[in-house]
């Protein structure tokens, strides 16, 4: 039976995924949720008590995922150049992913304190893997470039997903070549 309820949940959670990279948090809604899983509608209600305890469930379980890929990417680089350009790249090779898609839709949306906060602390672990190889670098003040690498990574995630101007791999090449050359220049 607990795989049973296992197996549910998992289904649950593929379902938010998917409507929210379709539609946004609007698109994620109890209804939506029983009619993709098959499930009833009080059924959804007895894995998870509101709209707001599926998006931290999806934090929980999406972000270290995430964080992990880009991490993984990061220690193959043995230069911090390096290690900036694989946190930069894999970031923005996970635009297209179902899992990445629905955190920035969740990112992007009004949320309880407790989703946000979750959110917060997710990326403050993909932070502080970038304020390292910033730190070592001899950035004069790595967390705040870091927070600045990261609206760059994140309005060039915002460019791929509109899917109407250059291609992926053009915004992706410009993106590492403009923070590259900004952490370059603001260097201690």
């Amino acid at each position: 039976m607990a795989e049973h309820r296992t197996m549910q949940r998992g289904a649950l959670l593929d379902a938010a995924r998917s409507l929210l990279s379709e539609g946004g948090t609007e698109a994620l809604t109890f209804p939506a949720l029983a009619e993709r899983t098959g499930l009833a509608r009080s059924s959804v209600y007895e894995y998870f008590r509101s709209r707001a305890a599926v998006v931290e469930e999806l934090c929980a379980v999406d972000f270290p995922v995430w964080a992990a890929e880009v991490e993984n990417a990061m220690e193959q680089a043995t230069t911090p150049e390096g290690k900036i350009e694989a946190y930069v790249r894999r970031q923005l090779d996970l635009v297209g992913d179902r899992r990445h898609r629905a955190v920035v839709a969740i990112s992007a949306s009004e949320l309880d304190a407790g989703a946000r906060e979750k959110i917060r602390a997710a990326h403050g672990g993909l932070i502080a893997m970038i304020v390292e190889a910033l730190g070592d670098l001899g950035h004069a003040q790595p967390r705040l470039a870091a927070m600045l690498l990261q609206g760059s990574v994140d309005a060039a995630v915002r460019r791929i997903e509109l899917a109407v101007a250059e291609e992926p791999a053009v915004i992706a090449d410009t993106a590492v070549a403009m923070i590259l050359r900004g952490v370059e220049g603001a260097r201690g």
